[in-house]
């Protein structure tokens, strides 16, 4: 096993990584800089991450990158982030396209300044018909509201004669949410030490297996990355089920250890 292997086999590989990427500002802090060139940084670790998921055969990344709460920060600094936001998006488009990379909103599209949402429609339109791994950036998302417009659509479609209430099941909510079509992450990392959900994918987290770091964001590299795989790789996850060693795998009822 090298640096650049996880030692762990394509299938045992999560196939979706959610991170909640923490640490800008404290990285910032610590060398006397602003905070925005902390989140400058952790945009080039984004750019670095990006290529080692397409090489390790991850299908789906989700970056938390704006919540809904964020918009209570200093008027400058959210400024500062949907600016460099626009600057990566016009400097990164052409490497998505190259390398097949589809990029995904998730999130409130209401507050977005103009500029940005034109920004994130036009990537997406060119990366559509990618074949490589799917980018979901959540950008203005707050998982809680996300929830509840996805209760709200149903309960619309209900006014409208259009479903039934007895039909409501999970199925039916997760198809509103803004993840829909997306399979749930395998594999959440968060970064700087924190133990926090603070509001990401609340529903689709349900069984994913949590990976804690100390290290800060801007510092996050492909060897933490291959970390948390073998972290994961090494876990069982019964799905409130009970693991049976010796259990058949032809057999569907079986409990299952996979994602």
């Amino acid at each position: 096993m090298t640096d650049d292997d996880p030692g762990v086999a394509l299938a045992g590989r999560p196939r979706h990584i959610a991170i909640i990427m923490d640490g800008n500002g404290r990285w910032a802090q610590e060398r006397g800089l602003s905070r925005i060139e902390g989140h400058r940084t952790g945009a080039e670790a984004v750019r670095r991450l990006l290529h080692d998921v397409r090489d390790l055969g991850i299908e789906v990344l989700t970056l938390y990158s704006f919540s809904l709460e964020n918009w209570k920060r200093p008027r400058e600094e959210v400024d500062a982030l949907m600016r460099l936001l626009l600057e990566r998006l016009e400097q990164d488009l052409p490497e998505l396209v190259e390398h097949g990379i589809r990029l995904r909103h998730i999130g409130v599209r209401d507050g977005l300044p103009g500029p940005v949402l034109a920004a994130i429609d036009h990537a997406i339109e060119a990366t559509r018909h990618g074949t490589g791994p799917v980018l979901a950036i959540a950008l203005n998302y707050g998982s809680r509201r996300e929830i509840v417009d996805a209760a709200r659509s149903l309960a619309e479609s209900v006014r409208a004669g259009e479903l039934d209430p007895g039909e409501i099941d999970e199925a039916s909510l997760g198809d509103r949410l803004s993840t829909a079509g997306l399979p749930d992450p395998d594999l959440l990392i968060r970064t700087a030490g924190e133990h926090r959900l603070s509001n990401f994918l609340l529903w689709q987290l349900s069984y994913t297996e949590i990976h804690v770091t100390a290290r800060l964001w801007p510092d996050f590299s492909r060897d933490d990355l291959l970390e948390a795989i073998r972290d994961y790789a090494g876990r069982s996850r019964r799905l409130g089920g009970v693991l049976v060693p010796d259990a058949d795998p032809s057999n569907s009822h079986a409990p299952s250890d996979s994602g």
